[in-house]
């Protein structure tokens, strides 16, 4: 009986050892005395990249975004929206990282072909022939990925008190949205409504009732894509509905990567003057202003295009970007108005875009700088460090962007005075009464005034070198591996003098990136301008837009290979406009 009894103790000790056994091996707690080092995180940013991506249409989906989501070249951002946050009424904001075609892909991986094709073609208008020093270490091309990053915490940490004055100026902020059928089998249907107007709200684009905006289309879906004001942001944003023939905007595709799962695409940022296309034919012009801040005191005209298939049926990628604010934030009296054309990418030319305005604010805050500006009647100093303190900001080492912006402001005697900031080949020129005034310097490596520059620094270019480093300019901001590695690159932009339009005069200005003034020249443009002044009515609605679609137009008509965007500013009394202040 005993032993009977030993033999059942003795199993069931080896039935409890053999349970320890499995609970340990499961549990595994030696984990907790070894270091979770080993684990490592793959980012995106540490993925290496060449300067220029082989394949074009690649392009639009390897540039950082920063500002608007999808802030595309061409468009026209006004003052009401600076800052950047989610989406309310239900629709989630989501930071994309965008898919990988099939084949880039190993598992689970994201696998970018640095090979280059050196027999590559240099095509007209390209500010870069190909990419250059790709044989980077993977330390100095990871900090790419970390541009965004770096700008958003330099940023928050030293420009807080840009950032008040701004949110005082933005509290009771209002806009209004007008959208406008310009092509399609609705052409000529217009929609517009308020942000205020929160029971209309989301207005809705498609084929069938109840759509705020109907679109009589066979390729537009029954309910296609809406627009939202967002209260955080001070935005409105477009969002594709999982239509089935996708939606544009200028250009870009906005809709759901897997269009046959009928997912809703991401809100993406809209701006003045950007287009949306409905499946292929039925285009939308979008149209924003500022209900509680004066309208432009003059005439304004904005037109882009991207050119998309001027390059034997290449995509080409917008990187034009074009802005105006009027008034700038915790100024009256103050406008700024500004082309960006990017190369590389479009990322420089967006954080630039965004950087410089609130730059130039944030100078201009300061009454004594203000009260100084207009008792000289000259800005100089004030756009002199904008520039700076941007190209300071900016941490694009392997993108880059011309800038160029007019500065415009009121004496409040109806007399107006512009200056003008340049680096690169986006031009202005303005005139005034009959005469040509030149605002900006050409910083292409071929002129000659950066010809001279650069030999005065003792390294001369060449007898017929027309590039550095594969670039074609010689200025520009961003671009800092290229300007760590060669000092004759430089960020120091020309200032123009400051022209004064008074009341009597007849006065206007023109900036166009490099994809206008490729084709045509600053004399044939002051004819073009004058020719569509004698069309239009003197009063007539819309006058300066009309001028600067006919611009874009002959433009297009001579072929040009590059992205254009153009601002125009007619300062002729009947083009003026009176403030205009919502009761509140």
């Amino acid at each position: 009986m005993a032993m009977v009894l030993e033999s059942i103790i003795g199993l069931a000790l080896l039935m409890l050892l053999f349970i320890a056994l499995v609970l340990l091996f499961v549990c595994k707690p030696w984990r907790f005395f070894f270091s979770s080092n080993r684990t490592r995180t793959t980012k995106v940013g540490d993925l290496e990249r060449p300067l220029v991506p082989e394949d074009l249409d690649l392009v639009p989906n390897q540039t950082n975004e920063l500002g608007r989501s999808y802030d595309l070249g061409g468009s026209c951002v006004q003052s009401e929206g600076y800052l950047n946050s989610p989406r309310t009424h239900g629709l989630v904001h989501k930071q994309r990282i965008p898919p990988a075609p099939p084949h880039l892909v190993q598992d689970g991986s994201l696998v970018l072909n640095l090979i280059s094709d050196a027999s590559e073609d240099v095509l007209v208008g390209q500010t870069l022939k190909r990419p250059f020093m790709l044989n980077h270490s993977i330390e100095e091309q990871s900090h790419i990925g970390q541009e965004e990053l770096s700008y958003d915490l330099k940023f928050d940490s030293e420009n807080d008190r840009f950032q008040e004055f701004v949110r005082q100026d933005i509290v009771d902020q209002r806009s209004s949205l007008t959208l406008e059928l310009i092509s399609g089998p609705s052409r000529g249907d217009r929609c517009s409504i308020s942000s205020t107007n929160t029971s209309r709200l989301p207005l809705t684009l498609g084929r069938v009732s109840p759509s705020d905006l109907l679109v009589k289309d066979s390729e537009v879906s029954g309910k296609h894509a809406l627009i939202n004001w967002n209260l955080n942001k001070l935005k409105w944003e477009l969002v594709d509905m999982g239509s089935l023939n996708g939606t544009l905007l200028n250009s870009q595709s906005v809709n759901h990567p897997d269009s046959g799962r009928r997912h809703w695409g991401d809100p993406i940022e809209l701006a003045c003057g950007d287009i949306i296309t409905l499946g292929t034919t039925s285009k939308i012009r979008v149209q924003i202003a500022s209900e509680t801040k004066c309208q432009v005191p003059f005439g304004l005209g904005v037109a882009s295009d991207p050119m998309a298939l001027r390059r034997g049926g290449k995509k080409l990628p917008m990187e034009d970007v074009c802005y105006y604010h009027w008034p700038l934030p915790g100024t009256d009296q103050f406008g700024l108005f500004g082309i960006c054309d990017g190369h590389g990418g479009a990322a420089a030319a967006k954080s630039a875009s965004k950087i410089l305005p609130e730059m130039v604010a944030s100078i201009l805050s300061d009454s004594l700088k203000r009260e100084k500006v207009l008792s000289r009647q000259d800005a100089s100093e004030v756009l002199r460090d904008a520039l700076s303190r941007t190209e300071a900001f900016m941490n694009h080492h392997y993108e880059g962007c011309t800038a160029t912006v007019l500065l415009v402001w009121a004496d409040g005697h109806e007399n107006f005075y512009a200056q003008c900031a340049n680096v690169g080949d986006s031009a202005c020129v303005m005139n005034v009464d009959g005469k040509q005034i030149k605002m900006t310097e050409d910083h292409r490596v071929t002129s000659y005034s950066e010809r001279q520059r650069i030999k005065e620094i003792g390294e001369p270019l060449k007898d017929g070198e027309t590039r550095l480093c594969g670039l074609n300019l010689a200025r520009m901001l961003g671009d800092k591996y290229m300007k760590e590695q060669d000092s004759r690159f430089s960020s120091e932009p020309y200032i123009s003098q400051v022209v004064h339009i008074n009341q009597a005069s007849r006065a206007f200005a023109l900036l166009a990136s490099d994809g206008f003034w490729d084709v045509i020249s600053p004399k044939k443009a002051m004819q073009l301008v004058f020719q569509m002044k004698e069309r239009c009515s003197p009063d007539g609605e819309n006058s300066a837009e009309k001028v600067a679609n006919f611009l874009l137009s002959e433009a297009r008509t001579l072929r040009t290979k590059d992205n254009t965007s153009i601002i125009f500013l007619d300062f002729d009394t009947n083009s003026r406009k009176s403030s205009c202040k919502l009761d509140p």
